[in-house]
Formats: structure tokens, C-alpha cells, sequence
């Protein structure tokens, strides 16, 4: 049987786009033209707008959102915007930031809600706009993503230019789509998030989540650069196989994406999504230990930063650092309770930590998560690998009698089958495949040992039992020769 060893198919990095992070979209100012004008903003509803606008940015500072707190903050605004409704005047910007409050707990029914009724009060408000769209990709994926584009781009258009966000956002949804598709000044989708995220900077040469985006951007050029000579790695949901290989990305690129990160952190040291970015490309550029220090920066800025607390626990886990990637796993399965690539790299990390003094409680932990997999998501493959290594290498090295060895190391090379089954052809999973089936062959190696140990044992058995039942057949003969009894004529 194989030694004891971490092996597993995990996601290993997610990146965070231009809105990730803390504090997301940036609160509208009241009364700056775009939605109420200055002088149409009475005095009371400033005053209770500028608290609560206040309380916002003081929550995104420290990072210490919380349901309660998002809730009172978006109250904050929509009291303000009652004050100017007892004006007979609209507010729309306090409905927008009352959704971005919401928002940044993730309560999205009531963040839509304000959107809209934004968007009600003043049908020009397109920064409104922007955020229904990207809610309606959120809800319809892919299949809603030339549709987002263009309500996005609609959105710039309308503010002539001069909203980042959509900017930003439309750079994000163009790289992603990387089709042929251009507009003026540029000629595919690759170009013109580019100049989209030049626009931005132009406007405003200090928001952070444009920084990000574009070292995203020469991050994902160098990905298309090695793509161009490993086709296969381009698969899906990005999963590799631990010790799997990957491509050696452009240094020119991936330098150029650096020296982004490096003057955004200048301008602004505590925007965690940049260091998560920092993060991605210096794994990239295999400097792990540095990698590992912007990813715990990223989630000490951000503890509820979900992209960070995977990559720091990938990383980790990647190197053996169990017990920091199983904190962080346990952090994001906080966030996103229902996350398959959390709920699979928990199971790794308590695997790996498994030893005599924990291994009942680890193995029932590490059987928990990957069943919990298997509900979240039955047709994924890398479960039921898992789980057969967990059956494998652990639970057979734990069994009481050879039969029972022999039942648990069947019931893994099952699993094995079913891993097999589900990944099929799938390039991402070629490397698990073979090493699937070596494993099933090192099985059945060990079962027909098991067996043969068996028969010799039998056989041995049936000997001495034949011996001890005739004991003395041989010394009860007469000698050979001797002499007759005498007068038996």
C-alpha cells in the first residue's frame, strides 16, 4: 500500500475581480448633479445623509460589517431620503447607498430593492443601472452575459464616461467573454477592457478596484501567452490535480502586473483585493512565501474577503501548512456555507493533520466534509476520489482482521471506479484518472497478497491439524524383524 501522503484535486486559486473585497462599490455622494442637484437637498436630509454616509465608511475602514450594522446604516440613508421626501423632492442616491449597505452583507433582495426603487425615482441614475445588471448576471450566469455587457456599456454611455464603476465592471464582463467583439478605439473584447480601464484611471487615478482590475488583466495575458502552448490547462472550474503540472506563464506580463499591484498599494495600502491579486501572480512566479504573506494581508484587511481566505488556505494546504489551511477553509465556509472547493479543501486539511492522537476524530471530520460534497454537488468527480484515498490509505490501515481489509480496500477501488466514471475525458482530470487506476491496480495487488496469506495460513493450519489427529500412527507397528513369541508354533 502506498504511504500516507496528501494527494487530492482541489481549486487552487480564485481570483477576486473589480468587485471583490472590502467594501465594494463606493457610496454616492447626496446632491452631487447626477441624481439630486446641491441646491435641491434640504438641509435635514444632508445632515442625515452625511451621518450615515459617515458610519459607511467607517465600517468598509475597520471591516467590521455585520447584519445589524448593515441594516442601521441603510436605515441611516433611507431616513434621509424621507426627510427629502416631506420636501416633495427625491433622493435617489440615498436608495443607492442604502443598497450598497446591504449589499456589503451580502443581503441582496433588499440591496435589489433599493436599486430599484432608485432607479424609480430618477430612470437616469445609472449607477443604479449598473448594479441591477450585474445582479442579473449574478442570478443568470453565462447566458445573460452579452446581455450584461451591453446594459453595462449602455450605463457608460449615458454618463459619458465619467462612471468608473461601470467602467471597471464592463472590463471585467469583456475579459471574460474575450470574444471579437470591438467598439470605437478598440477591436476585441481584450482591448477595450483594457481602454475601459484606462478610462478609469484617467477619471480617477486612485480607485483601486480599476488597479486591480488591469493587473488582472496582464495576469490573464500571461495565462493566454502559456495557453497557446498547453492546451489542456484550460479547464473547467480551474481544478488540477496536487502535484499536477501547469504552465510557465510570461515574465513580462506577469512583471507588468506586479508593478501594478506595487504602485496600487502605494496609493492605497489597505484595499485588500490588490493583495489578493499580488497573491495570485506571485505564485505564478513561484514566490510562494511572499505569495502567502498578500494572501493573509487581503484577509486580515477583509476577514469576510472569501477569494482571500481560499487562496491562503490553497496555499498552505499545497505545502503542508495544515492546520492554517483548515482555519481558513473553516472561514469561508462561514461566508459561503455551501461551497463545494471549501467543503473539499476542509477535508484535505483535516486529512492531512490526521495521527494516533486524533484519528478517530479526524477521519469522522474528513468523511463529513467530503460527504458533504457529494450532497452539495453529486456529479463533481473530485469527491469520490478523495474519498477513496481517505478509504485507501487510512480506513483500511485501521481495520481488525484481513476480511475486513480486504472489504475496505474493495469498497475504495469502487469509489476509484466511480471518480473514473465521472471525470471521463475531461483534461483537467487525466493526471487523477491514471493515478486512480494505479491505485486500483496497487488494491487488487494487496487483496490477491492478502489472499494468498490466507491460503498459505489455511493450509498450514490443515497440516498441523492433520498431525496432532495421528500422533503416534507410526511408533504403534511392530518392529520390522522382530523375534515371535515363543511357542507360537
Amino acid at each position: 500500500m502506498k504511504t500516507h501522503r496528501i494527494l487530492g484535486l482541489a481549486a487552487v486559486m480564485i481570483l477576486a475581480a473589480a468587485c471583490g473585497g472590502k467594501g465594494g462599490p463606493e457610496p454616492k455622494v447626496a446632491g452631487n448633479g447626477t441624481g439630486t442637484k446641491p441646491h435641491e437637498v434640504v438641509p435635514e436630509a444632508k445632515e442625515k445623509f452625511d451621518s450615515a454616509l459617515q458610519a459607511m465608511v467607517g465600517h468598509d475602514n475597520k471591516a467590521d460589517w455585520t447584519a445589524a450594522s448593515c441594516k442601521d446604516v441603510a436605515q441611516q440613508f433611507l431616513a434621509a431620503v424621507d426627510e427629502q421626501k416631506k420636501a416633495n423632492k427625491p433622493l435617489p442616491e440615498g436608495y443607492y447607498d442604502a443598497g450598497l449597505a446591504y449589499q456589503r452583507c451580502g443581503m441582496d433582495a433588499d440591496a435589489k430593492a433599493q436599486f430599484q426603487a432608485a432607479i424609480v425615482q430618477a430612470p437616469g441614475f445609472h449607477r443604479a443601472k449598473v448594479q441591477l445588471a450585474l445582479y442579473d448576471y449574478k442570478d443568470k450566469g453565462d447566458a445573460a452575459l452579452d446581455a450584461t455587457i451591453q446594459k453595462l456599456q449602455d450605463a457608460v454611455v449615458e454618463a459619458k464616461f465619467q462612471n468608473v464603476d461601470a467602467l471597471v465592471n464592463l472590463a471585467m464582463l469583456q475579459m471574460k467573454r474575450n470574444g471579437p467583439t470591438g467598439q470605437q478605439g478598440c477591436s476585441n473584447d481584450m482591448e477595450c477592457a483594457k481602454l475601459n480601464i484606462q478610462r478609469a484611471l484617467a477619471i480617477d487615478d486612485g480607485y483601486m478596484p480599476a488597479f486591480n482590475q488591469l493587473a488582472l488583466y496582464y495576469l490573464n495575458e500571461a495565462h493566454a501567452k502559456a495557453e497557446k502552448n498547453d492546451k489542456g490547462r484550460k479547464g473547467r472550474r480551474g481544478l488540477v490535480a496536487a502535484g499536477g503540472e501547469t504552465e510557465e506563464l510570461s515574465g513580462q506580463m506577469l512583471d507588468l502586473a506586479a508593478l501594478v499591484c506595487s504602485q496600487a498599494i502605494r496609493k492605497n495600502a489597505k484595499y485588500a483585493p490588490i493583495y489578493n491579486t499580488l497573491g495570485l501572480i506571485q505564485v505564478e512566479q513561484k514566490n510562494i512565501n511572499n505569495a502567502v504573506q498578500a494572501f493573509n494581508t487581503a484577509r486580515t484587511l477583509d476577514p469576510n474577503f472569501f477569494a482571500a481566505q481560499m487562496n491562503y488556505a490553497a496555499v498552505n494546504l499545497s505545502f503542508r501548512g495544515f492546520d492554517q489551511a483548515e482555519a481558513a477553509y473553516r472561514q469561508a465556509l462561514k461566508l459561503r456555507p455551501d461551497n463545494y472547493e471549501a467543503e473539499l479543501g476542509l477535508a484535505l486539511a483535516i486529512r492531512g493533520q490526521i495521527n494516533d492522537s486524533n484519528w478517530d476524530k479526524n477521519l469522522k471530520e474528513a468523511q463529513a466534509a467530503l460527504d458533504r460534497c457529494k450532497q452539495l454537488q453529486p456529479n463533481r468527480p473530485e469527491a469520490y476520489f478523495n474519498d477513496a484515498i481517505l478509504t485507501q490509505e487510512y480506513k483500511a490501515k485501521n481495520a481488525k482482521s484481513d476480511e475486513e481489509t480486504i472489504r475496505v480496500l474493495t469498497q475504495a477501488r469502487g469509489m476509484f471506479d466511480t471518480f473514473i466514471q465521472k471525470a471521463g475525458a475531461a483534461p483537467e482530470f487525466a493526471d487523477a484518472v491514471k493515478n486512480a487506476k494505479d491505485r486500483q491496480e496497487d488494491i487488487d495487488k494487496m487483496v490477491t497478497f492478502i489472499k494468498q496469506g490466507q491460503e498459505e495460513e489455511k493450509a498450514a493450519k490443515a497440516a498441523a491439524a492433520a498431525a496432532s489427529a495421528h500422533p503416534a500412527a507410526s511408533s504403534s507397528a511392530a518392529p520390522a524383524g522382530s523375534a515371535a513369541p515363543a511357542g507360537s508354533r
